[in-house]
């Protein structure tokens, strides 16, 4: 039975919430051993070490004092986690013909959500997105960009939707940028 989520903290993860980041993904890394690496290295070395690999990489950034992202908390429970940090972070996207730069502007990028089984299909999404423009702007972001799918059809599976839907970004002020593909549009969210 899903919880009823009335207010959500969010703190960075740090070496001291590495295991809530662990508790939260459990032994499947999130999805498929993935442990948010998939936007950080090359697809070849993402594959070689799938798993543990990704799980040990990810726990190597997070004890190097960089931030990885943030965690959403409900009454002291890690419920969602969002990946955002400068984009430069996430080298795979000017890989990407679909996600390369816009500009030359300096920004944050949100690049994956990942909410506990028993909170999805809550709204979360929204709240976890705007905790993540906060947490950016905190550390000094102008421009917040996300990279949501807008799907075909009514229903997308969860798998699929790991990156946000536009709509949610739609709501919270984001405005479409680029669209180099017909079901993914580059966002961006501008603080004042």
């Amino acid at each position: 039975m899903a919880k009823t989520v009335l207010k959500l903290d969010f703190h960075p993860v740090t070496p001291e919430r590495w295991e809530d980041l662990e508790k939260l993904f459990g032994p499947r890394g999130a999805i498929g051993g993935c442990w948010c690496m998939w936007w950080r290295i090359k697809r070849v070395e993402f594959e070689q070490q799938q798993g543990e690999g990704n799980h040990e990489a990810m726990c190597s950034i997070v004890e190097s004092g960089k931030v990885p992202g943030i965690l959403a908390y409900s009454d002291g429970e890690v419920v969602a986690w969002c990946s955002v940090a400068p984009r430069g972070d996430y080298p795979v996207l000017d890989r990407s013909p679909k996600l390369k730069r816009v500009d030359d502007q300096p920004v944050w990028s949100i690049v994956c959500f990942f909410v506990g089984k028993d909170y999805r299909h809550m709204g979360l999404s929204s709240k976890v997105l705007q905790g993540a423009v906060e947490y950016a702007s905190q550390q000094g972001a102008r421009i917040v960009e996300g990279y949501p799918i807008e799907p075909k059809k009514d229903r997308t599976p969860d798998i699929y939707a790991f990156t946000g839907m536009a709509s949610t970004f739609k709501k919270l002020g984001f405005q479409e940028v680029a669209r180099r593909s017909e079901s993914r549009p580059i966002m961006r969210y501008f603080i004042e």
